[in-house]
């Protein structure tokens, strides 16, 4: 087993997951790490990291030599080449950290990082709802929309190492501003603020959740259903221009939302077909991803995996 054994770090604004994964993407073992006791500094944060993964390599007995490399997944914009962290919205301070740098130095070990949606992406190809596919799109409905591409059996990054960016292309030429600056953005229609907004105005709940809804809707409630049809329309219509572009064999959906794709595949899937283009409209499949939170962590076996071959 030496020599096979990835350490995977999925870094989000709540918490930090960690878990060491063996060569065929199984999790051996894993442990969390609070964010909030850490956010305000920077370098307490990353020094915690460093201790986080230090101690889990210890307490199962490893040492870094048994460690091909660590992953990690985290979100926001990555210089992939160099290891730094560019800007991470939502962990106040990050911007321009060179992280990659930091974590060889303290635990010299080799260490790879890329966009949380590209880590997520990568476990679903291959291991995931994405197995055999060589032509993928992987989105993220939380309360961002993210996405992932995988072109002809490679994950694609873009120039700036920033593309994927699926949640900022625009669904019309006016509509609600966007915090990345631009305005119709898809992402301002189905992110999980504006759904919530929408589903406490529909329920008259203020403080209804998604879980709260998926009965009501599987019990055939009129609202319930129109509320997941109406969603289903807007992710059709912002899927619809990547279809065209890209001319994916799959697209594969994950994040909050998905766990409600049920009551919106089939009009996903009609808004695809009636709108795209007749031969990329016909082959595109629409699934769940299967992963779900682990997806992070295992993710981050398959970038070092690809980073050693240079991809």
């Amino acid at each position: 087993m030496a020599g096979l054994i990835t350490l995977g770090v999925d870094v989000g604004g709540t918490n930090i997951k960690l878990g060491l994964v063996d060569q065929s993407g199984k999790i051996l073992t894993r442990t969390r790490l609070e964010t909030k006791s850490f956010i305000r500094s920077r370098k307490r944060l990353m020094t915690a990291l460093a201790e986080a993964i230090s101690h889990l390599i210890k307490q199962q007995g490893f040492s870094r030599k048994n460690i091909r490399g660590i992953g990690l997944g985290l979100p926001g914009l990555i210089d992939v080449k160099k290891g730094i962290v560019t800007f991470l919205p939502n962990i106040p301070g990050w911007r321009n950290v060179p992280l990659k740098n930091f974590i060889e130095k303290k635990l010299r070990i080799p260490t790879f990082l890329d966009n949380d949606v590209n880590v997520i992406t990568l476990a679903e190809w291959k291991y995931g709802a994405g197995r055999k596919y060589t032509n993928l799109i992987c989105i993220t409905l939380g309360t961002g929309v993210g996405g992932g591409l995988i072109l002809n059996n490679a994950l694609y990054r873009g120039e700036g190492y920033a593309a994927g960016e699926i949640g900022h292309m625009p669904l019309n030429e006016q509509g609600p501003r966007c915090n990345c600056g631009g305005f119709g953005c898809f992402e301002r229609y189905v992110g999980n603020k504006i759904l919530q907004k929408k589903a406490a105005r529909i329920f008259r709940k203020k403080n209804i959740q998604f879980p709260d809804i998926y009965p009501l809707a599987k019990k055939g409630d009129r609202r319930a259903r129109q509320f997941w049809q109406e969603a289903g329309e807007h992710i059709g219509n912002g899927l619809i221009g990547v279809v065209n572009l890209l001319n994916p064999r799959l697209i594969i959906i994950g994040g909050g939302v998905s766990n409600n794709l049920i009551f919106m595949k089939a009009k996903i899937e009609k808004v695809i077909r009636k709108r795209a283009m007749n031969v990329q409209g016909r082959m595109v499949k629409i699934v769940r991803a299967q992963l779900g939170d682990d997806a992070g962590i295992i993710g981050a076996q398959v970038l070092v995996e690809e980073s050693y071959l240079g991809r």
